[in-house]
């Protein structure tokens, strides 16, 4: 193991390099998942006849695939029939695809967790099905909601590494190249990448359970 030359500063920077396309992209990844999921999620809560169910189908469809899956088909399969993406595009239209799924079902659960007293006493009250949705039901649901999100979150940030079967040069692919320079570089740079995502992981874990306190 050599610590001193797998830690020079063109490494590190080479890592940080690495490591900030990591960060980029699970945050565009979890924006759009966020929004899409939120919707989709919604629009299931909602059971609008036909749309509802075919949401349902697309969504228990992509739960159960393996994201490595969709992220081959997204980078490889889809130039196929014309939609060809660069890399980073196609890392974060894959990871935005399994992630809405799985944000959807959060959704969806935490809503449904709401007594659904609530949503009669509203409508009684005279305000419309979205008036309530909106004003009684999703903030409770919200509370309720926002630890397990953090942890898919949390999930995301780690399965960009995944991307790296694409050659997306986030941190993984960029540890890969330094320890691919020789094998006494292997054991120092796993654990430099190992703590650098740790140390983000471990801070939003912290985040969900001190909102998870705050709700109880």
């Amino acid at each position: 193991m050599d610590f001193i030359g797998a830690y020079t500063p063109d490494h590190l920077k080479f890592l940080l390099e690495g490591f900030w396309v990591t960060l980029q992209v699970a945050f565009v990844s979890i924006v759009l998942s966020f929004i899409i999921g939120g919707l989709v999620g919604i629009l299931r809560y909602a059971k609008i006849p036909v749309l509802s169910q075919i949401l349902a189908v697309v969504v228990e469809t992509i739960r159960n695939l393996p994201l490595l899956l969709i992220i081959l088909f997204t980078y490889l399969a889809l130039p196929e029939v014309g939609i060809k993406l660069e890399i980073v595009p196609a890392a974060i239209v894959a990871l935005t695809v399994f992630e809405s799924a799985m944000i959807s079902e959060v959704i969806r659960s935490g809503l449904k967790s709401v007594d659904k007293g609530q949503m009669e006493a509203a409508r009684s009250s005279g305000l419309s099905y979205v008036q309530a949705l909106i004003h009684i039901i999703l903030p409770q649901a919200l509370r309720r909601m926002v630890p397990p999100i953090v942890s898919q979150f949390i999930s995301l940030l780690k399965d960009t590494s995944l991307a790296v079967v694409i050659s997306l040069p986030e941190l993984t692919h960029q540890g890969q190249i330094i320890y691919g320079q020789g094998q006494k570089f292997l054991i120092p740079i796993l654990i430099l990448v190992a703590l650098m995502y740790f140390l983000v992981n471990f801070s939003l874990s912290l985040l969900a359970r001190r909102l998870e306190l705050k709700r109880s």
